[in-house]
């Protein structure tokens, strides 16, 4: 692969998928667009550059973009997150939307479906709590093929050992020889759906809480930005915001602001237009 096949697949990334690669990443593309050569019979790398040129091969476009998209996820990962959804977060609208008995939850980079798959678990462990509510999970990902995994929800012996309690893995699994399928009452809990994050999402609607963990980390400074106001409006007025242990929104944005007792949650900042014009006079 030559330095111009490699600053042209850069562009090409960044523009349909938002991932900022540096120079240190060539062998990855080198080694995640290999097998794709394979299966669109292009003898090289430089082949494929020619055919994304061009355009006119079906379906090219797409397995380029998901072989580069990072779906690294397991059940529960990193455990804190999801023991506030359990611990603060549930209480917390449980007491806000007691009127409403309304709740929307998005996960902005589903991948295989273990994330939102963990919230489902914890809420159907919530149901005596929730009944008559309406609860929904939004689940998203560019990549169609993971997409069409996480909604099958099957899962090698692998898959359920990383993060999945056994309690859980019991209660919510069926195992058919070393593969185990989540129930249907669970996947019944989640709404699958196609996203790109860098393109408009404001028609997906507002959500109380919103998981985008460990995907802002692979995008540039001016992309992480646009997201993060993005994801504001995105918000109810009281919504939380839930990034990975390496993401921040400071120096990013002025309309999420952190929780200090939580590590990890964001809420939206409080502005001056959001306080009675007498109280912001007397400051």
């Amino acid at each position: 692969m030559t330095e111009l096949d490699f600053q042209f697949l850069c562009g090409f990334l960044k523009t349909r998928s938002g991932l900022a690669l540096t120079p240190e990443k060539r062998y990855l593309v080198e080694s995640r667009l290999s097998p794709i050569c394979r299966r669109f019979e292009l003898d090289t790398l430089s082949g494929l550059v020619g055919a994304l040129k061009v355009g006119r091969t079906p379906g090219l476009e797409t397995a380029v973009v998901e072989a580069m998209t990072t779906n690294e996820t397991f059940f529960f990962r990193d455990k804190g997150p999801f023991d506030l959804f359990r611990d603060v977060l549930l209480p917390r609208y449980l007491t806000a939307r007691a009127g409403a008995r309304r709740l929307r939850i998005w996960c902005a980079a589903a991948s295989t479906g273990q994330e939102p798959y963990s919230l489902a678990m914890l809420l159907n462990e919530a149901s005596a709590r929730l009944a008559g509510w309406q609860v929904q999970i939004v689940a998203t990902d560019i990549s169609t093929e993971v997409l069409e995994k996480a909604k099958a929800g099957i899962y090698n012996q692998f898959e359920v050992q990383r993060g999945l309690p056994i309690q859980l893995l019991v209660k919510y699994f069926k195992q058919n020889g070393d593969q185990w399928q989540i129930s249907p009452q669970i996947r019944a809990m989640v709404d699958y759906r196609p996203l790109n994050l860098i393109k408009e999402f404001g028609h997906l609607g507002t959500f109380d809480i919103i998981y985008c963990r460990n995907v802002l980390i692979y995008f540039d400074k001016p992309t992480k930005s646009d997201v993060l106001e993005r994801l504001a409006k995105a918000m109810a007025p009281d919504g939380a915001l839930l990034l990975g242990a390496a993401e921040t929104v400071i120096g990013l944005t002025d309309s999420l602001s952190p929780d200090v007792a939580n590590r990890g949650l964001y809420g939206k900042a409080v502005s001056e237009a959001s306080v009675p014009p007498r109280i912001a006079a007397l400051r």
